[in-house]
């Protein structure tokens, strides 16, 4: 059994306390991937005076030296690809050709962030006094907290981290305890690339006790945190109290409605690839279909056809279409929801059973389950499942699809399928989510637009885009006297 370190101040190093734990295999669920630091407040104090004794050096640089730093990180990420795929999907069971797109973008993301070093633009503006030259300038946060989720452990961090690092911040790395091997492939692909030391720290653990203890140091200046809506409102109050810079990425419930006029070849397409692919376990992933009456059946023989003929197994196999879910934990909860609705009425349509009996034995296995007969005050119509759960719903027109869509306390993603553009419209205007989709599925987005939510799905900036860099800068604002005689005119805030 390998065991790993945290990686503080450019060393790779055992806790204070020496605790470690395992780590296994979601679709061998006796196979242990390896052993793993127990960090503790303590070790996360390291890591902060780490970050802060790394800063100056890193913040000084020009921004095209960091972009240096990145591009090779890029490079060495694209020759490590393969493996560290492999990895996604040995650690948190998605299928290999989702982890494989996951490093995609990645690899993305660190490409856009690199790009900025020569892009770090203020603006210049006439002043109202004479003689005076009036700027902004973009400055480091300074040391901050990278605290991530388990559904994407190699995406979702470095999208938080290359724009992190290209602003000049120096980081503290918290992942998820169910998926520390991928964040030790992020660092020792940015320590082989050359990246300070320092610069970039890894803490492996609890985050009741690593990300309290960021959260609560007043050396630390920002907090960027995906998880629960729970915990994220609890980190940016508590952030806040601390006058710390926090964005929050929350939960979803992601709808699709789907209007009589659609294209429902590419409605179906877009539905069960949003709803099943990598087990359910996207915040964006299709969680709810809204369809118009009057298509109502034809949708769901489509729909149940599609969701009979997927694979489920072991994500490895490049054959597979739903993978396990990612540990005991997500097994249970999902397995309790679809009792639940079962309990409130819902129709069970298809699947609803934890698969046993051969290699499902070995892992963490659920069919893909599709709920009909819904409404929108059940539990499993506005709580968030993160598993291979639909549910759908009828709706009278588009304006009744609008408001079932809008019902959730979340706001993320979602989508309509129809040709008419006037509708297409009416719902963009309308739908309260922070990303629209039309004509495709509610999965993703682009590395240079705005990833993020309204309501409960998020709080704070955006990720991803200029936003990003927005987040981990501050604004400094320039003025600057070049005559020689004193002035008279009063100045007024």
């Amino acid at each position: 059994m390998t065991a790993y370190k945290n990686y503080i101040g450019g060393q790779w190093v055992e806790t204070v306390s020496g605790r470690t734990y395992p780590v296994y295999n979601p679709a061998h669920k006796e196979q242990v991937v390896g052993e793993f630091q127990t960090s503790n407040a303590e070790d996360a104090g390291r890591a902060v005076t780490a970050a802060r004794e790394a800063l100056p050096e890193w913040a000084n640089m020009p921004a095209p030296g960091r972009a240096a730093v990145l591009y090779k990180a890029l490079e060495i990420m694209g020759r490590r690809a393969e493996e560290i795929a492999t990895a996604i999907t040995t650690e948190e069971g998605k299928p290999i050709a989702d982890a494989r797109g996951e490093v995609r973008r990645a690899m993305n993301i660190m490409e856009y962030a690199a790009g900025e070093g020569r892009r770090m633009f203020g603006y210049t503006t006439p002043s109202e006094l004479p003689n005076t030259v009036a700027y902004t300038m973009k400055r480091p946060l300074g040391v901050v907290g990278i605290i991530t989720p388990w559904n994407f452990p190699v995406a979702i961090p470095v999208w938080k981290m290359a724009p992190a690092l290209i602003c000049g911040n120096a980081l503290i790395f918290k992942p998820a305890s169910s998926t520390p091997l991928c964040a030790v492939k992020i660092a020792e692909v940015f320590e082989e690339a050359g990246l300070p030391a320092g610069v970039l720290n890894l803490v492996t653990g609890p985050g009741g006790q690593v990300g309290n203890a960021l959260v609560e140091d007043t050396r630390v200046n920002g907090i960027s945190f995906t998880g629960s809506t729970e915990i994220g409102t609890d980190l940016y109050a508590n952030g806040a109290r601390r006058l710390k810079k926090v964005q929050a990425e929350m939960g979803g419930k992601n709808a699709v409605i789907v209007l009589e006029d659609a294209d429902m070849d590419k409605a179906l397409g877009g539905i069960v690839q949003g709803a099943f692919g990598s087990t359910g376990q996207r915040c964006t992933a299709t969680s709810r279909v809204i369809v118009e009456e009057s298509v109502y059946d034809e949708f769901m023989d489509g729909l149940l056809s599609r969701t009979s003929a997927l694979r489920v197994g072991d994500g490895i196999d490049p054959e597979v279409d739903v993978s396990p879910l990612c540990g005991p934990g997500q097994y249970e909860k999902v397995q309790e929801y679809i009792g639940v609705g079962t309990e409130e009425g819902a129709h069970l349509a298809f699947g609803g059973r934890a698969l046993t009996g051969g290699e499902y034995d070995a892992g963490y296995y659920v069919e893909p389950t599709v709920f009909t007969d819904v409404s929108p005050d059940m539990r499993i119509a506005k709580e968030e499942i993160f598993g291979p759960v639909l549910t759908v719903f009828k709706a009278r027109d588009l304006k009744d699809a609008i408001e079932i869509s809008n019902s959730v306390e979340f706001g993320l993603s979602s989508s309509v399928y129809t040709r008419d553009i006037s509708r297409a419209f009416e719902y963009i205007n309308t739908v309260e989510t922070g990303m629209v989709h039309v004509n495709a599925p509610t999965l993703g987005g682009e590395v240079h637009l705005p990833f993020g939510g309204l309501k409960s799905s998020g709080v704070g900036q955006r990720e991803q885009g200029t936003e990003a860099f927005d987040f981990f800068t501050e604004t400094i604002t320039v003025y600057i006297d070049h005559g020689e005689a004193a002035r008279q005119q009063a100045r007024f805030i």
